[in-house]
């Protein structure tokens, strides 16, 4: 890769520090598609040292939650409850047409990342669609209810639940997420202080 080939996928990459998504920061600013794919990365960094994925491939996962928003840089952010099939495919294959213009040697590591990232059939691969699922759930109960869409209330507690499932450590995460969103509930609701 030259200079100019990293500068250009620098450029695409940027637009995720612009493109915002349905939620709401603590400041109330909307937050960006960068904000959340930094912060899936942060979470699989937090794995390491965990007994349960000590035969896991952190790095690799790191690099998957890094990448996972990037076709969003072509298609916008559209909220999970809102997002069709047809919405996914077009996303997918922008970005699938974007890194395939990618130099060798990064084409093909990408490449191989985003075809595990869809098949959900290594423990790398399924421990990042938890983490981006569930810092989603997170971000939601830092902001508050003050933006919370009706449905988001019943999202708040079965969202990631299934993509979890697998992982005790990730369940247990899960579990005390939800205790997390019964107290941000509770103080919309005036029940605490």
């Amino acid at each position: 890769m030259n200079p100019k080939e990293l500068l250009a996928i620098l450029e695409t990459a940027a637009k995720l520090k612009i493109q915002t998504r349905h939620n709401w920061t603590e400041g109330e600013r909307k937050e960006s598609v960068a904000d959340h794919s930094w912060r899936i990365a942060l979470l699989a960094m937090l794995l390491d040292g965990i007994p349960e994925f000590r035969d896991v491939d952190l790095n690799r996962v790191i690099r998957m939650c890094l990448i996972h928003d990037l076709g969003e840089a072509f298609t916008g952010d559209i909220p999970t409850f809102e997002k069709t099939e047809a919405d996914g495919e077009r996303e997918d294959d922008i970005f699938q047409r974007w890194i395939d213009g990618f130099p060798s040697p990064q084409r093909e590591e990408w490449q191989a990342l985003f075809k595990e990232m869809q098949a959900q059939q290594t423990p790398e691969a399924r421990i990042y669609k938890s983490l981006d699922k569930l810092e989603a759930v997170i971000a939601h109960d830092e902001a508050g209810t003050s933006h919370w869409l009706p449905l988001e209330y019943e999202l708040q507690y079965s969202y990631a639940v299934e993509q979890t499932r697998f992982s005790p450590f990730l369940t247990e995460l899960r579990e005390e997420m939800d205790r997390l969103t019964d107290r941000v509930i509770a103080q919309k609701d005036g029940q605490e202080n």
